[in-house]
């Protein structure tokens, strides 16, 4: 409910419509992607979540066969040939958790620990996605990523 919050909060100011389609299994977001697909100017988010990962190599092959650009939340699915991903740098996160593991160990309560959010990002773009969608990259955009794919 935050994120799709968040995503709402963040479209209005630039003017883009926000879908949220619930999902369940492969063929909610099979018939998800058709009517995007069917939509002028459309593009897919994928938030994290249990199912869409467990599902990226389907879900990647479905986005491509309906040509329509996507932003994932994991980088898995730039494994899988996705177009871009965009989230906190995990392995910034995990370095910082193991201060909090010592911290733990030492004796200090966890409860007592300030909470912390992400404070690096990583942006990673799939150059052969983007051919494939017919999209050109600028490369003020390619020199911001933290990875490209080719």
């Amino acid at each position: 409910m935050i994120y799709k919050r968040t995503v709402e909060d963040a479209a209005g100011p630039l003017a883009v419509e926000s879908i949220a389609v619930p999902i369940h299994g492969f063929a909610e977001i099979d018939r998800a992607v058709a009517a995007l697909a069917d939509r002028q100017n459309s593009g897919v988010l994928f938030p994290g979540d249990l199912t869409t990962i467990a599902l990226r190599d389907e879900i990647v092959a479905l986005i491509a066969r309906q040509r329509l650009p996507a932003i994932y939340s994991d980088p898995a699915f730039m494994r899988a040939g996705g177009l871009a991903f965009y989230g906190p740098d995990r392995i910034d996160l995990y370095r910082r958790s193991a201060g909090y593991v010592d911290r733990i160990l030492r004796g200090e309560k966890a409860g007592d620990l300030p909470f912390q959010q992400p404070t690096k990002y990583q942006f990673i773009i799939n150059i052969k996605a983007a051919k494939a969608l017919g999209l050109d990259v600028p490369a003020t955009l390619l020199a911001r990523a933290d990875e490209v794919i080719e």
